[in-house]
C-alpha cells in the first residue's frame, strides 16, 4: 500500500558540509565565447547549502514520493473529473514542434500546429452545439469570466444596462458567483427543490427586467440531470435573459445531449477535466469558450479562422470583449485534449459517459449502508458523480472530515467534503471512467470500514502522510513557507 515518506526540509540544511559540491557542468558557450552579466545584478553568495548531487536527487525523489497523483491510484474528487491522463497524449504535446513553437511567430510558419488547433476548435463546437469556439481561456474559472464579461458587452451593446442580476442556483460551483461578481452582476441564488434541482416555482418569481441571464452546471453538483433545463432555458429568454453553461460536469453527458440543444448560449469546457490532461497542483488548463452564432463577435481577440486553405488569427471584432490572455491559449493542454477526442473519437466519447455514469451509481450502491443517500423524494439515477452525507455518522463522533483524514492513511485520495453547501456532512464522489470495478470495491469497502470506527479511532488520523493532523484554525491563516539558511 503506498504510503507518503516523513520529510523535514531541515535535514536537508544538516547535511551541509563546506567543501561540499554536485557535479559541474561545463560552459556550454564554449571558450571562445563568454557571457557578460551586468555587475550589479551577479550575486556575490548563493544562500544555499552545499550538497553532493546524491543527496540533492534524493532530497528530491523523497519529495516526489510525498505528493498523490491519479497514476497512483484512484483519485475521486466530486466536481474536478481527475482521470487517468493517457501517456500517448504526452507524447505527442512533447513534440518539439509544439513545444518549440514561440507564441507571436507568424501564423505562415505554424500552419499545422494552427489546423490542429483549428480542427479541435470545429470538434468542441459540434460536441457542444455551439456555433464558435475561442480556445484562449486558461482554465476553467478564466472561461466563467469571458461567458458572463460576453453577457455584460452584449447587454450593453443593445442598450439594456438595466439588466444587472445573474441567477445562480444554491448549488453551483463556487467560481459562478465568484464570475458573476467579478463582472459587476448582482447575483441571485436560486433554491433546490426536494427534488435537488432548480426550484421553477421559485425561480419564475425571480426573473424579470433585470435579469441578465443564468448560470447552471447540467448534471448540477448533486449529480442530478436538471430535468426542467428546457423550461428554464425558454423562461430566461422570454425575458431578454442569455443562458450560461458551466462544463464542469460534462463527463456525463459526452456524446449524448449537447447544452446548445439545452437552450444555453454561452459555454465553457474544461479540458483539463472532460478529455483528460493534467491539472493537478492548479494547473495548466484549458477552459475554451464555445458561442451561438449571435455572440461570435464578442468573442476574445485573436480569434482563429480559416480562410481557403489557410489559417490564421483575427485580431479584430466589433463587439469583442479584447484580449484575456497573453499568448494563444494554453498549446500542450490543448493538443493532448485533441489527441484525446482524436483516439476515442464519436463511439469513444459515449462510452465514457456510460462507464463514468455506471461507475458512479455502483460505487453509491456499496456505501449505501453506512452513510446517507440524497434521494430527494425519489430515486433518480446520479450521472458522473454522486454526494452522501456522514450525517449519520456524527452521533458517534464521527464526520465527513474524519472520514477523509482515515481515507489519507489507508493511501487513498480522499472525495470532495463539504461541498455542495446546500448539504451536511456532504462527500462529494466522482469515480470517473477510469477505474476498474476491483478499484471501486476496494474504495467502498475503505469508506465503510471507516464509518464503523468509533471518534477515537480517527482522532489522530492521518498518521501516515508526511503532515499529520493540523492545526485547523492556523491552517486558514497565511503562512510563511520561506526558508532561511545562514553559514
Amino acid at each position: 500500500m503506498f504510503r507518503q515518506a516523513k520529510w523535514d526540509e531541515s535535514l536537508l540544511i544538516e547535511k551541509h558540509r563546506e567543501g561540499r559540491i554536485g557535479y559541474v557542468p561545463p560552459d556550454p558557450l564554449g571558450d571562445e565565447v563568454s557571457l557578460k552579466i551586468p555587475e550589479h545584478l551577479v550575486r556575490k553568495e548563493l544562500n544555499l547549502p552545499s550538497l553532493t548531487e546524491a543527496q540533492v536527487i534524493r532530497h528530491f525523489v523523497r519529495l516526489s514520493q510525498m505528493n498523490y497523483a491519479v497514476d497512483l491510484g484512484i483519485y475521486p474528487l466530486g466536481s474536478c473529473t481527475m482521470k487517468f491522463n493517457p501517456k500517448l497524449n504526452d507524447r505527442l504535446a512533447s513534440n518539439p514542434k509544439v513545444q518549440n513553437a514561440h507564441p507571436y511567430q507568424h501564423h505562415s510558419t505554424v500552419q499545422g500546429l494552427l489546423s490542429l488547433l483549428y480542427q479541435l476548435q470545429s470538434s468542441l463546437a459540434e460536441i457542444t452545439g455551439m456555433d464558435e469556439v475561442s480556445l484562449l481561456p486558461a482554465a476553467g474559472a478564466h472561461g466563467e469570466l469571458v461567458g458572463v464579461l460576453m453577457i455584460k458587452k452584449y447587454l450593453q451593446s443593445k442598450g439594456l444596462t438595466e439588466k444587472n442580476e445573474m441567477l445562480i442556483p444554491d448549488s453551483a460551483h463556487g467560481t459562478n458567483p465568484a464570475s458573476a461578481s467579478m463582472a459587476n452582476f448582482d447575483v441571485i441564488t436560486v433554491p433546490s427543490d426536494n427534488r435537488g434541482m432548480v426550484d421553477f416555482e421559485k425561480l419564475k418569481g425571480l426573473v424579470g427586467k433585470r435579469t441578465a441571464g443564468m448560470m447552471m452546471t447540467v448534471p448540477n453538483t448533486l449529480g442530478l440531470f436538471e430535468e426542467d433545463i428546457l423550461k428554464i432555458s425558454k423562461l430566461i429568454h422570454e425575458h431578454g435573459g442569455l443562458m450560461y453553461y458551466d462544463g464542469a460536469n460534462m463527463n456525463a453527458i459526452l456524446g449524448r445531449v449537447r447544452p446548445g440543444d439545452m437552450g444555453f448560449d454561452i459555454v465553457h469546457m474544461n479540458l483539463h477535466k472532460t478529455f483528460s490532461t493534467p491539472h493537478g497542483g492548479g494547473g495548466p488548463g484549458a477552459g475554451p469558450v464555445g458561442v451561438k452564432s449571435f455572440l461570435r463577435d464578442y468573442l476574445p481577440v485573436p480569434l482563429l479562422e480559416k480562410k481557403g486553405d489557410k489559417y490564421e488569427w483575427k485580431h479584430y471584432l466589433p463587439n469583442s470583449i479584447g484580449r484575456i490572455k497573453e499568448g494563444y491559449g494554453n498549446i500542450g493542454v490543448l493538443i493532448r485534449a485533441y489527441s484525446y477526442l482524436l483516439t476515442l473519437g464519436a463511439e469513444g466519447l459515449l462510452d465514457i459517459s456510460s462507464q463514468s455514469v455506471l461507475a458512479s451509481n455502483y460505487l453509491l450502491r456499496k456505501l449505501d449502508s453506512n452513510f446517507y443517500q440524497l434521494n430527494h423524494g425519489k430515486s433518480y439515477p446520479r450521472k458522473h458523480e454522486f454526494v452522501v452525507s456522514a450525517k449519520p455518522l456524527t452521533r458517534k463522533g464521527l464526520s465527513a472530515l474524519k472520514i477523509a483524514k482515515g481515507l489519507l492513511d489507508k493511501g487513498l485520495h480522499p472525495p470532495t467534503v463539504y461541498f455542495p453547501l446546500i448539504v451536511d456532512e456532504a462527500l462529494m464522489v466522482e469515480p470517473t471512467e477510469s477505474e476498474p470495478f476491483e478499484e471501486l470495491d476496494s474504495y467502498a469497502n475503505s469508506m465503510n470500514e471507516l464509518a464503523g470506527k468509533s471518534e477515537e479511532e480517527l482522532a489522530s488520523a492521518p498518521k501516515n502522510t508526511s503532515v499529520g493532523v493540523l492545526d485547523e484554525a492556523k491552517a486558514s491563516h497565511p503562512l510563511s513557507i520561506r526558508l532561511s539558511w545562514k553559514k
